[in-house]
């Protein structure tokens, strides 16, 4: 007993200093346990004790605080168990039953314990021993012979042991699935993941405000018809009344087509940021997850938080992963891709009543688009948005380059004109290159090289310093002063700019002509003119060299694609007359090839 009593002690003063050490009266633990200290400096304040969250340390300190007292508790008992009573070897406990010395004993399980008739001081003397593995068929003879009291029990645990056993397998599971649920939750993202394991079919869409969003539609240029159109639904919902009284409706839904990069998504950065309504962005590859149904979910969830919020704005970017015809894919009608497009189509014009919410979505493939995605009632207004033309362009290069500090008069009439068929996005990129080259050559201000340099390391490739030998110079030099004779003397070709034979990317040389104009329409004299010049390089080095290089290749696959188009699909051919010969349309997928 006194042995008992000595480890108990020993054990909760060990306690009692791990509780001291984590005390309030440390200030690591008063500012996570949120408990007020005397030693407060004065002026400091008083910790938010309602709006107090426990952290991951504060629970374990618990957790490890409650295992040491369950284990203190146990092994007292099991102390307890071992002082108690004197333990035996088998043979000295058959040898005091030959000697009369036993009075009962009880046989639990390999267990047996038991009690000697003699008594000290303390009271009566128990024992205990183990039975070995092997049957001993005298035992129990032995034991009636010298009139011993038998008794069996089934072998039990101690509360402390069922109260382990039953509670440490539950703790097991329920910490794992907290850990899962965590994980998950982080899975899927601060948009709709928060409901944890049950959170799949909540909606994504992030409400964007006009304060995160920092564009207006002063900040886009060159699209000025896509700017009037979602600026009339930008009054529609600012002041609905005075379209009402004229019978007029909102549309129900606005679809952005264009090439990438032509400022679809900055539009619809500009309505967030101009609209003061609440706005919903999602992609539409947010919909589809790896569970059956968690589309369509989360298609439901979204217009219902549009719908809470009424008037407001739902703006879905590259609808066409979840918009494509139905029926054309290998999934059939029950792909989940195809549920979530159904959810979709009853939100935007079903049965239930409509709120006022106008769905915006984006696209560069309208032609893939499902045509019940297409219809009046749906999406009411189509706006097309081209590549730049040469004004336009000019305007988005003084936009992107008004936060740089400038040196001296930048040429963005003659930088537009040498930029056609670039987008808005290629223009922002060139802006930035510019930047880029004056920072790595440590000026503090961005000049017209670093513009100059940067439009040919995007329209060429960057400097190849490899050095090249005197007689591949030559050739080169020959090929290139065959493009730009051939451009100059020609009546229907663009004028020339520049030529130069130091390689770029995977160019060893390059003639540049810029277009005084943007051309939407080509004559067959300025298409002729333009195989003519393609194909000059190489006739220059069969001229003078008596023979043809490699470095015609690039020239070569455009002509004969170019030569190409003019017979199949513009009817530019005297043999076969005004006639189209298109085998294949551009943007087809594989579910619809299977269909047709």
């Amino acid at each position: 007993m006194r042995d008992r009593a000595r480890i108990v002690r020993g054990m909760c003063v060990k306690l009692h200093l791990t509780c001291r050490s984590s005390s309030p009266s440390d200030p690591t633990v008063e500012k996570e346990f949120g408990v007020p200290d005397n030693r407060r400096p004065p002026g400091r304040p008083q910790p938010d004790l309602q709006n107090f969250q426990p952290s991951w340390s504060y629970w374990a300190r618990w957790l490890l605080i409650a295992a040491a007292v369950i284990g203190v508790w146990y092994y007292a008992e099991y102390a307890q168990r071992a002082n108690a009573a004197q333990s035996l070897s088998y043979t000295a406990f058959k040898q005091q039953v030959q000697d009369d010395k036993v009075k009962d004993i009880t046989i639990e399980g390999q267990r047996v314990s038991g009690e000697l008739k003699a008594e000290d001081k303390n009271g009566p003397v128990r024992f205990t021993t183990t039975l070995p593995p092997i049957d001993d068929p005298r035992l129990m003879r032995l034991l009636e012979s010298h009139n011993v009291t038998v008794s069996a029990r089934t072998q039990e645990t101690s509360l402390w042991e069922q109260l382990l056993i039953g509670i440490i397998p539950w703790i097991l599971i329920i910490a794992l699935f907290w850990w899962g649920s965590k994980k998950m939750r982080e899975h899927i993202g601060s948009g709709g993941g928060d409901g944890g394991l049950f959170g799949f079919g909540k909606s994504r869409a992030k409400r964007v405000t006009q304060i995160a969003v920092g564009v207006t539609m002063k900040d886009i240029a060159g699209i000025e018809n896509a700017k009037r159109d979602l600026t009339e639904i930008i009054d529609f919902l600012k002041e609905p009344e005075r379209f009402h009284k004229l019978g007029a409706k909102l549309p129900k839904g606005i679809l952005l087509m264009g090439p990438p990069g032509t400022g679809k998504t900055m539009l619809a950065k500009a309505v967030a940021g101009e609209a003061q309504v609440p706005f919903f962005s999602i992609s539409g590859s947010e919909f589809v997850e790896m569970f059956v149904g968690v589309g369509a979910s989360r298609v439901r969830d979204m217009f219902k938080q549009a719908k809470d919020h009424a008037p407001s704005i739902i703006f879905i970017d590259e609808i066409d992963s979840i918009g494509r015809a139905r029926g054309a894919g290998l999934g059939g009608g029950h792909d989940e891709r195809e549920q979530t497009l159904n959810q979709i189509l009853s939100e935007m014009d079903g049965f239930a009543p409509r709120e006022t919410v106008v769905v915006m979505a984006a696209t560069n493939r309208p032609d893939v688009l499902d045509p019940a995605l297409l219809r009046p009632g749906r999406f009411d207004r189509k706006i097309t948005l081209e590549l730049p033309n040469r004004a336009a362009r000019e305007a988005i290069l003084r936009i992107h380059a008004r936060r740089l500090p400038l040196a001296g008069e930048i040429d963005f009439p003659g930088l537009a004109g040498r930029t056609a068929g670039m987008s808005g996005a290629d223009l922002a990129n060139l802006v930035n290159e510019a930047a880029m080259r004056a920072g790595r050559k440590r000026e503090d201000q961005v000049d017209m090289d670093d513009f100059d340099d940067a439009y040919f390391r995007i329209a060429l490739g960057a400097k190849r310093e490899e050095l090249i030998d005197e007689d591949e110079k030559r050739v080169i030099a020959y090929h290139e002063a065959g493009h730009a004779l051939v451009a100059t003397l020609l009546p229907h070709t663009d004028p020339v700019s520049r030529v130069t034979i130091i390689p770029r990317g995977r160019a060893l040389g390059a003639t540049q002509q810029v277009p005084e104009r943007d051309r939407y329409n080509l004559k067959q004299s300025y298409l002729h003119d333009r195989l003519c010049v393609m194909l000059a390089g190489r006739s220059a080095e069969k001229l003078v060299f008596g023979e043809v290089s490699t470095g015609a290749a690039d020239d070569l696959r455009q002509a004969t694609q170019m030569a190409h188009r003019m017979i199949s699909h513009w009817g530019m051919s005297n043999t076969f007359g005004p006639s189209a010969f298109i085998t294949e349309e551009d943007h087809i997928f594989l579910g619809r090839t299977m269909a047709q």
